[in-house]
């Protein structure tokens, strides 16, 4: 049920927290981390037996726990005598993929934690958890700091071309925003980012390519070469992370140019190939992923949406924070609005609208606002089906206004004054037209009229009302009964990654097996 919950709530509130913590947890994972912990008693050392304390403890493992052919991280030998002795012989001990001890303490633990990150373009978003029972202990997000070097993905590459060492200046504000976000957890969860032992990675390939240290310049022009598609394991030292100085990063693979490791954990996550319906998944963001296809056949593709579903290039547009309108009502007879902001339960028409949003105002319109604004106008008859804001309903409401030689819809008529005009339903719909298509030119490849369920993914995804997102024409028709959220699915994925060491063999398998189609180069994706 909380998949399918909107809450209002500040993001920033102890309660959003919870409700954030409780839907990354819905995902049934079997718990099979790639870390886990063995306490041990070792036999002490004496004059009759000079064999060393690696050795020993080694034999320990063997014996109690049926460890064989461990190989040692040297950190760990560094301070493997030191930890014996102060546990009067006994200690917990790490243990990686059963193959690598990576971590000693004296002494009896249970407790391991890892983080579940997903680098979006916008916004980075990471889940700690408790590694031997599942449990999301903590989650957090922040901006994405490259948003400072470019809105989307490729004016980022090309602040690449024009600025000789712009990569790297990319890799470092995103590496330290990642021990921020751990740091802002680890507190959270009342632990330190020395207790982190495993982090798994998701993005699309300029986040993936960019957190590595690779430079994405490829990936801005045909045939978007990848420098590898697939599933990377290194040290967290290598990328600059300051949790502990033995932790593994795992990054699951990419499918292609510009589908990502993001995709994998959406696919991860939902997986439509063991399912027998023809399935939709779309993850909506500035460049939207999408995925048609059933246990015999997947099909991936690319599609450049643009900002417009983030409320970039919109008059009256913003980000999601508190005073943006989130959600749009208009009355079909007199044509006015109604609507309700982030931070506030009441819509504005309630008596007590003013005095609860005294400390935000009504600032602007997020993704959400946007979608439902246009097609409630859509659907009161202030727009027609091509788009166009109709001049002929102003002897029906004064809030439609001419606008140079096209018309607007004065949405809010207060400080700020918030209008949709003609150019922001043309932002719109070129956004959704591109997302449109995209689908569309998977069912042509994959030969199928309609499809059995949709899935949109992403965290803008889960907050569009799936009956606007029909409306509007983002998605194919469907019952709407099969059409619904799934949250942060890559950000899921993961996790689940994190948590089931099988799961990295699945999703390396899968991905293989997934066919990439190119909306670049395809002449129905402009036909669409």
């Amino acid at each position: 049920l909380l998949g399918d919950l909107v809450i209002d709530v500040p993001e920033d509130s102890q309660v959003h927290k919870q409700v954030v913590r409780k839907r990354a947890e819905m995902r049934a994972i079997e718990i099979d981390p790639v870390v886990k912990l063995h306490y041990v008693e070792v036999a002490e050392p004496d004059m009759h037996d000079p064999t060393g304390d690696l050795q020993r403890l080694e034999k320990a493992l063997k014996e109690q726990w049926g460890l064989t052919d461990l190989d040692t991280d040297l950190r760990v030998i560094q301070k493997l005598q030191a930890a014996l002795r102060k546990g009067n012989w006994t200690v917990t001990v790490a243990v990686h993929l059963g193959r690598q001890i990576t971590a000693v303490w004296p002494g009896f633990r249970d407790h391991v934690y890892g983080l579940a990150v997903d680098i979006g373009s916008t916004t980075i978003a990471g889940h700690l958890c408790e590694l031997s029972s599942g449990e999301v202990v903590a989650s957090s997000g922040l901006m994405n700091p490259q948003i400072r070097f470019g809105e989307d993905l490729m004016s980022r590459v090309s602040y690449v071309m024009m600025n000789p060492g712009g990569d790297t200046e990319m890799t470092k504000v995103v590496r330290e925003a990642i021990n921020d976000l751990a740091a802002a957890v680890a507190k959270e969860a009342n632990c330190t980012v020395q207790d982190i032992l495993e982090v798994t990675f998701v993005g699309n390939p300029i986040m993936h390519h960019l957190l590595l240290g690779i430079n994405p310049i490829e990936l801005g022009g045909a045939p978007f070469a990848l420098a590898t598609d697939g599933p990377t394991m290194f040290w967290a030292s290598e990328i600059d992370l300051r949790i502990h100085p033995n932790a593994r990063i795992y990054v699951l693979p990419c499918i292609a140019g510009h589908v990502g490791a993001d995709t994998a954990g959406v696919i991860l996550s939902e997986s439509p190939h063991e399912a027998d319906e023809m399935t939709l998944i779309v993850d909506v963001g500035t460049n939207a992923e999408i995925v048609l296809g059933n246990k015999n056949k997947l099909l991936a593709a690319s599609s450049p949406t643009g900002p417009a579903f983030e409320g970039a290039q919109i008059s009256c547009g913003q980000r999601a924070a508190p005073g943006a309108i989130e959600r749009i009502r208009i009355d079909r007879e007199t044509l006015e609005p109604r609507f309700k902001v982030i931070g506030c339960d009441l819509w504005s028409d309630h008596p007590d609208f003013a005095k609860q949003t005294e400390a935000t105002g009504v600032t602007g319109v997020c993704g959400s606002g946007i979608i439902e604004c246009i097609a409630e106008m859509f659907l009161s008859g202030i727009l027609t089906q091509d788009g166009v804001v109709d001049g002929a309903m102003a002897v029906k409401s004064p809030r439609i206004e001419a606008d140079g030689r096209t018309f607007s819809y004065l949405l809010h008529d207060g400080t700020p004054q918030l209008r949709i005009t003609q150019n922001d339903v043309r932002a719109i719909q070129l956004a959704k037209a591109a997302l449109y298509a995209g689908a569309k030119l998977l069912m042509d490849r994959m030969g199928v009229e309609k499809v059995d369920r949709i899935t949109l993914a992403g965290a803008f995804g889960s907050h569009i009302d799936v009956k606007y997102a029909m409306v509007l024409g983002m998605i194919p028709d469907c019952d709407l009964a099969k059409v619904t959220s799934a949250g942060n699915a890559a950000g899921t994925g993961a996790r689940i990654a994190l948590l089931n060491a099988k799961s990295r063999e699945e999703i390396a398998r899968v991905v293989k097996q997934v066919e990439k189609v190119e909306t670049a180069v395809e002449p129905k994706f402009q036909e669409h």
